[in-house]
């Protein structure tokens, strides 16, 4: 009751509207009962409610203090029309008969329903009215919309249905047009028999997409040719497109997002992308599908792999104190530096620590094993989950000519032997989702080749390497 007191003190349009609400039944009450006589107590019966009303505060659920049960009207009041006119959905009631507050949360929870459909069709200012009516009407409308919703959308979800799929016992295998996501993985089966793969968010999407798919122009009036050109053409094409290419495509409309789906257009590109030394062995690759249920999409997108179609960059910088003719004069100066990686599908990769004087743009395109300079390192490399191990990393040559690129001809085995070789420990980070393209430095040690010694190697401002696409760079083959 204090409850109830404290919430009319708050909101006074809420006990006016009330007030002449009351009013207003008692004289329809008054009209329907000379008109018709009052239905059976026995036989006049309420649909069940979708809306607990246990959840709601006593102030909302309680009826007045006036227990004269309400009677449908043949003429809806002007709440019930706005509700009416702007809504498809139908409007449940609650247990309780006697309650004109379950009435009146009915009402707002319809109102509130007409407001959520304003405002996702961008009617902004017809959908603040009608939040302002219905929170009018009963401050807890939004709590009742959102309850009720949900346990609509759990009457309506439909159980799925599962098919005996071998080797993916995780997977939801539907009929056309019906996607339902189980495990994280949804296969979609088409009339041709041909399979589609999609998870998480993609899966839950693509259960909306009708039936029948087709290329839409954007000119109605004009056909669309990609509509006479076969499945099976389209993805044949696809298949020597890069992953790119592909995503691209699949923005254009539904169709190609679901042609863009196909396992054997990922299936490929896996099974390039993992060989050793990207995996322990090549059987490992069939235990790698296996754990994303043979979604070759999300095996590509998520699996860790080194992209051998640039280099990885590391931009360094530090500030030095220069030299000075005054005590009162303090010369810093900025000192930019940048570190190389460039990973090679055969195992080998190439470091080179350069400073300012050579810019990406000259050393990028002479990044290569037979690169003699000042600063570069040629070793090998092995990832192992997400942890990238380079070791044998030794200093590929010493030129006459400090800070001079030269072109040499010889096999990489064939540099001179060091007393000492560097290893390195990064991690593999992918931002976003599938591209892969951050290392970040987690030891770096110099070895004895001689005693065995192992030293850690303190590096100052060192960054994280970022990778930088090269056109001229061969990818996965």
């Amino acid at each position: 009751m204090a409850a109830q007191v404290h919430l009319e003190a708050e909101l006074p349009d809420l006990v006016r509207f009330r007030e002449e609400w009351k009013e207003e039944v008692r004289q329809r009450r008054a009209a329907s009962q000379q008109a018709h006589p009052e239905p059976d107590s026995q036989t006049h019966r309420h649909a069940p409610s979708l809306i607990d009303t246990s959840q709601f505060p006593a102030s909302i659920t309680a009826p007045a203090s006036s227990n004269i049960p309400v009677q449908p009207s043949s003429q809806p009041d002007s709440h019930s029309r706005v509700a009416a006119s702007n809504s498809n959905a139908s409007v449940h009631t609650f247990n309780s008969p006697d309650s004109h507050n379950s009435s009146a949360l009915t009402r707002a929870v319809g109102i509130y329903r007409s407001a959520v459909r304003h405002e996702q069709d961008g009617l902004l200012d017809e959908a603040l009215k009608l939040y302002s009516q219905a929170f009018r009407l009963e401050p807890n409308a939004d709590r009742a919309y959102f309850l009720e919703e949900r346990r609509s959308r759990q009457l309506a979800t439909p159980v799925p249905l599962v098919e005996d799929l071998g080797s993916l016992p995780n997977a939801t295998c539907t009929g056309k047009g019906n996607v339902n996501a189980a495990h994280g993985t949804t296969i979609i089966r088409t009339a041709t028999k041909e399979k589609y793969c999609a998870s998480g968010v993609l899966a839950k999407v693509i259960a909306n997409f009708p039936a029948d798919l087709a290329f839409t122009p954007e000119d109605e009036r004009e056909g669309a040719a990609l509509n006479a050109i076969p499945d099976e053409l389209l993805l044949h094409i696809l298949r020597s497109l890069d992953t790119t290419t592909i995503e691209r495509f699949a923005v254009v409309c539904r169709k190609a997002r679901v042609l863009t789906l196909d396992s054997s257009i990922w299936r490929d590109f896996v099974y390039m992308a993992y060989k050793p030394p990207q995996i322990p062995d090549a059987d490992s690759v069939e235990t790698i599908i296996k754990r994303f249920n043979a979604n070759y999409r999300q095996t590509y997108i998520e699996q860790p792999r080194l992209r051998f179609d640039g280099v990885y960059i590391s931009v360094c910088h530090y500030v030095r104190r220069g030299a000075s003719d005054y005590a009162w004069v303090n010369n810093m100066h900025l000192i930019r530096y940048h570190r190389y990686l460039r990973f090679f599908a055969d195992g080998i990769v190439l470091s080179l620590l350069a400073n300012e004087e050579h810019t990406p743009q000259s050393v990028i395109p002479v990044l290569k094993p037979s690169l003699q300079m000042k600063g570069v390192h040629v070793g090998s490399w092995q990832l192992d989950g997400s942890l990238v191990r380079i070791s044998n990393l030794v200093r590929a040559s010493v030129s006459a000519l400090p800070c001079a690129l030269i072109h040499l001809r010889h096999a990489p085995q064939d540099y001179p032997r060091s007393r000492y070789h560097f290893q390195m420990t990064l991690a593999l980070h992918s931002k976003p989702l599938g591209r892969w393209n951050r290392l970040e430095i987690l030891s770096y040690e110099s070895i004895s080749v001689e005693e065995g010694e192992v030293v850690p190697c303190v590096l100052k401002h060192e960054r994280p390497y970022w990778f930088s696409k090269v056109k001229s760079y061969s990818g996965y083959h």
